[in-house]
């Protein structure tokens, strides 16, 4: 779908009530641009006019204009997302946190949660997050080999992560998560290996580990295009994945979805959310949204976010709405990817019958009225899902 040009006016449309609600909030700013990352993130060089604070003020507009428009349930889980947003400091994050409180009702117990990188955190700022009600903080680990750190371009020590993670729990977070990487060239078995016993001896409760992607455009995609270095070798990232999964579930650590193990209670219930059906509403530049049928996303950049703002304008780029096969389609994509499993009464006559074909060859196993992906399913996660799809 070609992006048109903006203001573009949402469709009318409510949450469906009876499932989980959330707020994302997507924080664009970062120090420096990692070279693997294609996310939707400026570095100070490359914002001219929005400032954190001005960009506080225009998701604060934004939130307004959601609120006003929307019949919305209670609030079940916020999440802030990056970019940096413990870049913002403690104090910002608790007037965002406010804002929020402002302008939608939080659900008792809610989950909220905010990313942050180790070398932009200390103890005073966990304190103060905890205090205003922040519950998980996931911290972008990636490992702690000194030579991946390097190839990836963080600047972070070795062991800021873990150490980072602990100031956490001291400030009293129960819910604390590592991200690692697996698959960069250079790394070796030992370093992934290394690197999950770091996060596991620091007792967090919660790891997400992602294969490395080599994405269009990026400082990454160009070394590996000059042949400075090697792309990603499939069979490594599986042997990889599976050093990983088995360490990680002899330490207590149960995968939840493909990628994402925790342990009891320690889930993500927002990404779980994205996983299994729920609306949230996307806040920020470049954020996307979805409620009802409707998805939609925001302008990208954060003076253009924060113009449109300024004018009371939702900063909406583009909105699909989804039929009665697009909603299908996710929901076999992301139901398939979690533990919990693909329920057997969503699938249509043809696809039971492939689904046969993809359990007698040991990529899913019935458990009750669902279908559960095997330790080599989850390697094949997406062509199980393309061949139940047809």
């Amino acid at each position: 779908m070609a992006v048109r040009e903006a203001p573009v006016d949402l469709p009318g449309m409510q949450p469906s009530r009876g499932q989980p609600f959330g707020v994302y909030v997507h924080v664009p700013f970062c120090i420096t641009r990692c070279g693997y990352c294609d996310f939707n993130t400026y570095t100070p060089a490359e914002l001219g006019g929005v400032n954190p604070d001005a960009w506080l003020q225009a998701l604060r507009m934004e939130l307004e204009l959601a609120a006003a428009r929307l019949d919305a349930p209670p609030v079940d889980t916020v999440f802030l997302g990056g970019g940096t947003p413990s870049l913002l400091g403690g104090e910002r994050l608790t007037t965002l946190l406010n804002m929020v409180r402002e302008h939608f009702v939080l659900a008792p117990g809610a989950e909220i949660t905010t990313e942050a990188n180790p070398e932009s955190t200390w103890p005073e700022f966990f304190e103060a997050i905890r205090g205003a009600g922040y519950t998980r903080v996931s911290l972008g680990m990636q490992s702690v080999a000194p030579r991946v750190l390097a190839t990836l371009d963080r600047v972070h020590s070795p062991g800021r992560s873990v150490a980072a993670a602990r100031e956490a729990m001291a400030a009293g977070f129960e819910h604390v998560s590592l991200d690692l990487i697996y698959g960069t060239p250079g790394e070796t078995d030992d370093d992934l290996l290394r690197s999950v016993e770091a996060a596991i001896e620091s007792g967090v409760d919660h790891l997400s580990a992602y294969a490395l992607v080599v994405e269009e455009g990026t400082a990454l995609a160009r070394r590996v295009r000059r042949g400075e270095l090697s792309a990603p070798d499939d069979d490594v990232l599986a042997h990889r994945y599976e050093l990983l999964d088995t360490r990680l579930a002899e330490a207590g650590l149960t995968w939840y979805e493909v990628s994402n193990w925790s342990r009891p209670g320690g889930e993500c219930r927002h990404n779980l959310g994205y996983w299994d059906g729920g609306q949230w509403w996307g806040a920020g530049p470049g954020a996307h949204g979805y409620i009802g049928t409707t998805r939609w996303w925001n302008v990208k950049h954060p003076n253009a976010y924060a113009q449109l703002l300024a004018e009371a304008t939702l900063p909406v780029a583009d909105f699909e709405q989804l039929g009665a096969e697009a909603l299908h389609t996710e929901e076999v994509l992301l139901k398939t990817r979690l533990r919990q499993g693909l329920p057997l009464d969503g699938l249509d006559d043809a696809e039971r019958e492939r689904a046969k074909a993809v359990v007698a060859d040991g990529l899913l196993v019935p458990d009750g009225d669902r279908l559960v992906l095997t330790p080599r399913g989850r390697l094949l996660a997406d062509a199980v899902v393309r061949t139940l799809l047809g």
